[in-house]
């Protein structure tokens, strides 16, 4: 069922709710993605046995462990931005190193590791206990968008209050992620125009969406097509019309993310954000996450 959007007589009653839920979006990436970056979590991926001269062995088994042995094809639905050929360059392979649930297993020990690291005796606070049990609220009230919330909604819970807040984080940007992807669909845009189009708004330069792994000529087609349909100019930027169609993607997003955040109160809402800024603080702060990156929290 869609998400009410909230509009009566030309009134968006609808905005707080989905200005809401990108706010905390902001707040909760941080959390999620810095296990990616972390020194802890490259050393339990090499305690598997993954390669860790990149960080793409660890990232496609950490995030796609929860699908169970997932194929290449399975994967590249799921992540949806990365070309079939890189995934297929990690998954199955991904699986012949290390079975999921040890992977999972090794996960949520390098997600208790790195924030025992990046926060110290912070880490274990009645604060991070009481952000933790918020977050798992709207982690259960996220109806599944698609494999990845679902996937990551059935595990079972960390003890680990800092783990169990990045679980919570997790299903939330997962799901945040599912209606991203059905707000693309909707829009028609495949994945390689999903990432055009977003470069072509100012979101990141092209440069950074390379680490998705499509061709030169593969992207010169997405914009080709784009061109054709009046959403990008000669140049690659986009359109009037090609800006419009971008900020109803992300418009649409916002509104399919809106509804886990009503089980909790505007006080709720402002106690987790609070109690959230050791965590991005001690993210951002670290210097271990990229400055530009592919989301464009910030530029969109």
């Amino acid at each position: 069922m869609d998400t009410d959007t909230g509009t009566d007589a030309g009134t968006d009653t609808g905005a707080g709710e989905r200005a809401a839920a990108r706010r905390m979006w902001h707040l909760l990436e941080p959390v999620h993605a810095v296990v990616y970056y972390a020194p802890e979590a490259y050393e339990e991926a090499a305690a598997l046995g993954y390669g860790t001269g990149e960080r793409w062995p660890a990232y496609f088994a950490w995030r796609a462990a929860p699908l169970g042995a997932a194929g290449a094809e399975e994967t590249t639905a799921a992540f949806h931005s990365f070309s079939p050929d890189m995934v297929a360059r990690y998954v199955p392979e991904s699986w012949r190193i290390a079975a999921p649930d040890a992977v999972l297993a090794a996960r949520t020990r390098a997600v208790t590791r790195t924030y025992a690291a990046l926060l110290g005796p912070g880490a274990d606070t009645p604060g991070v206990a009481e952000a933790a049990t918020l977050a798992r609220r709207v982690a259960g009230a996220a109806v599944p968008a698609g494999p990845l919330s679902a996937a990551n909604a059935a595990l079972p819970w960390p003890a680990d209050p800092a783990a169990a807040l990045w679980q919570a984080a997790t299903v939330i940007r997962e799901h945040r992620g599912d209606g991203h992807l059905r707000a693309l669909r909707e829009a028609g845009l495949d994945p390689v125009e999903s990432l055009v189009s977003f470069a072509a708004i100012g979101a990141a330069p092209p440069e950074v969406f390379a680490s998705r792994g499509w061709t030169p000529t593969a992207w010169e087609a997405a914009r080709s097509r784009l061109a054709a349909r009046g959403l990008v100019d000669a140049a690659g930027a986009a359109t009037g019309a090609g800006r419009e169609l971008r900020a109803q993607v992300e418009r649409r997003t916002d509104e399919l993310a809106a509804a886990p955040w009503r089980v909790l109160s505007d006080d709720e809402r402002e106690h987790l954000a609070k109690a959230l800024e050791p965590f991005w603080v001690a993210a951002i702060g670290s210097g271990l996450l990229p400055g530009v990156n592919t989301l464009g929290i910030g530029k969109v």
